[in-house]
C-alpha cells in the first residue's frame, strides 16, 4: 500500500472520531448545563436562605457543619448548598429535637409504633385504671392527673413525628437535588474530555494530511522483497 493513501485513510478517520467526540461532548455538555439550570430553578422556587451564622444554634459546631457558616444568608440555588442544608442544618435540628423529646435516635420509621402501640397502651392503662376506681368508688385524682400527662405524651410525640416526617421528606427532596446535580457535574466533566479528546485527534489528523501531501506519491509503506 502507498504511504499516502495509509497516511489520508488514518487522517480521515481521525476527523470521523473527531466529530463523533465532538458531537458527544455537545450532547453531555447539554445535558450538563440542563441539570445545573434545572436544580437552580427548582431550588430557588424554593425560597430556602440559609440561617444567618449567629443563630446556628450549635449545628456548625458538627462535623461538615462549617459549610452553614460558608453559606450563611445566602439563598439556596446549588446542589452543594442543598446537601448542606439537608444534611448539617435539618438532620441536626431532627436529632436534637428527638434528644429533648427523650427519643434520641428517633426517625419517623422508628417513632411509628410509639404512637401507634406504646403511648396509646400507656393512655388506656390509665383509663382502664380510672374506669375501676370509679367503679369501686375510690377517689381518682391522682389518675386523672397522670392520664392527662399519658395523653400530653402522646400528643406531643405525635407532633415530633410529624416534624420528623415534614423534616426528613425535606431532606430527602434536597438529597435528591444534590445527586442530581452531581451527574450534571460529571456529565459537564465528561464532555470537556470529549471536547479535548476531538481536538487531540483533530490535530493528528491535520498533522496526518500534511505529511500524507509531503508524501512522494509513489512512496509505499512495504516493500515487497
Amino acid at each position: 500500500m502507498k504511504r499516502r493513501t495509509l497516511d489520508l485513510l488514518f487522517a480521515g478517520g481521525g476527523v470521523l472520531f473527531a466529530i463523533l467526540f465532538l458531537v458527544l461532548g455537545l450532547v453531555l455538555q447539554n445535558q450538563a448545563d440542563f441539570a445545573n439550570t434545572y436544580v437552580a430553578h427548582q431550588l430557588g422556587d424554593q425560597k430556602i436562605v440559609f440561617t444567618p451564622a449567629a443563630y446556628l444554634a450549635g449545628a456548625d459546631t458538627q462535623p461538615g457543619g462549617d459549610c452553614l457558616v460558608t453559606y450563611a444568608e445566602q439563598p439556596m440555588t446549588t446542589g452543594k448548598q442543598a446537601e448542606c442544608y439537608a444534611n448539617q442544618y435539618i438532620a441536626f435540628h431532627l436529632s436534637e429535637a428527638a434528644k429533648a423529646a427523650g427519643y434520641e435516635g428517633g426517625t419517623f420509621a422508628t417513632l411509628g409504633s410509639v404512637v401507634r402501640t406504646d403511648l396509646p397502651a400507656a393512655v388506656k392503662a390509665v383509663q382502664d385504671q380510672i374506669d375501676a376506681a370509679k367503679a369501686a368508688g375510690q377517689p381518682t385524682t391522682d389518675l386523672d392527673t397522670q392520664l392527662v400527662a399519658a395523653q400530653a405524651k402522646l400528643a406531643s410525640v405525635s407532633a415530633l413525628r410529624d416534624t420528623m416526617f415534614q423534616g426528613e421528606t425535606l431532606r430527602g427532596l434536597l438529597l435528591t437535588s444534590y445527586g442530581f446535580s452531581i451527574f450534571g457535574e460529571r456529565a459537564g466533566q465528561a464532555a470537556m474530555l470529549c471536547f479535548l479528546g476531538a481536538a487531540l485527534l483533530l490535530i493528528l489528523s491535520v498533522a496526518g494530511f500534511i505529511h500524507a501531501f509531503r508524501t512522494p506519491k509513489d512512496e509505499l509503506v512495504l516493500k515487497s522483497a
